[in-house]
């Protein structure tokens, strides 16, 4: 691709335009595309790999694969389920590298989304009084961590659901399973929740796993170094 001239873009333009502006070299259109679903994509690794640094690693060279062949993205899915499938694919691809090489976790069936998620950074400031962001940030780290132990086959899609608001049938495109799967494993993702945390699931829930501003920099920078070093055609 042949980066264009830098143009002035609107941060609110549709993602077909956004999809359209990357595919034509816009180097800055790019930069918009990952900060916008940075958080999402970022969320979807962590709860397949349960770890920050593959998550990351994964999450760029999602990036760099949406970035190869966003040319052929032709809007008949949303751009977030696109992205979040790519990120579904890199991630589990490196699951099951990592299973392979370690022989100790087997696989349970190709139908079932190997899924986790846990602790991610939390927000760095907060309005509320000191006591009350101690106690909610207690209650956050409460939350990841009894997410982080669901039954592998419901982590996912509560992220998805519950964390990123996605629709079941945006969460079924995104993880190619049914829409009927979605709903049975949210369910029981949630009575397994409620079960543990009672009345502090739904306290924290909102502000579960925030994606702090020094981890997306450091993405944006490092994928568009390595478009950048990409040959021009």
């Amino acid at each position: 691709m042949t980066a264009l001239p830098a143009a002035k873009l609107d941060p609110k333009m549709p993602d077909a335009d956004l999809a359209r502006a990357v595919a034509s070299g816009n180097h800055d259109a790019m930069r918009l595309l990952m900060r916008r679903y940075n958080q999402t994509l970022f969320r979807t690794a962590r709860a397949i790999l349960r770890d920050d640094a593959e998550a990351e690693d994964a999450v760029q060279e999602a990036y760099m694969s949406a970035y190869r062949s966003i040319a052929r993205y032709r809007a008949e899915s949303k751009l977030s389920t696109w992205l979040v499938r790519i990120a579904v694919n890199e991630s589990l691809g490196r699951l099951r590298k990592a299973r392979r090489a370690s022989h100790v976790i087997s696989m349970e069936g190709a139908d079932r989304i190997e899924h986790a998620v846990a602790q991610a950074e939390m927000n760095q400031s907060s309005p509320d009084h000191p006591e009350t962001a101690a106690m909610r940030a207690d209650t956050r780290r409460l939350l990841e961590t009894k997410i982080d132990g669901l039954p592998e086959a419901f982590r996912t899609v509560f992220v998805l659901r519950a964390v990123e608001e996605m629709s079941v049938d945006e969460v079924a495109a995104a993880l190619d399973i049914p829409e009927a799967t979605v709903r049975t494993r949210f369910f029981r993702a949630r009575g397994l929740l409620r079960e543990s945390l009672a009345r502090e699931a739904d306290l924290a829930i909102e502000t579960a796993f925030s994606f702090a501003g020094a981890r997306c920099d450091r993405i944006v920078e490092t994928v568009m170094a390595r478009i950048a070093a990409l040959p021009k055609s």
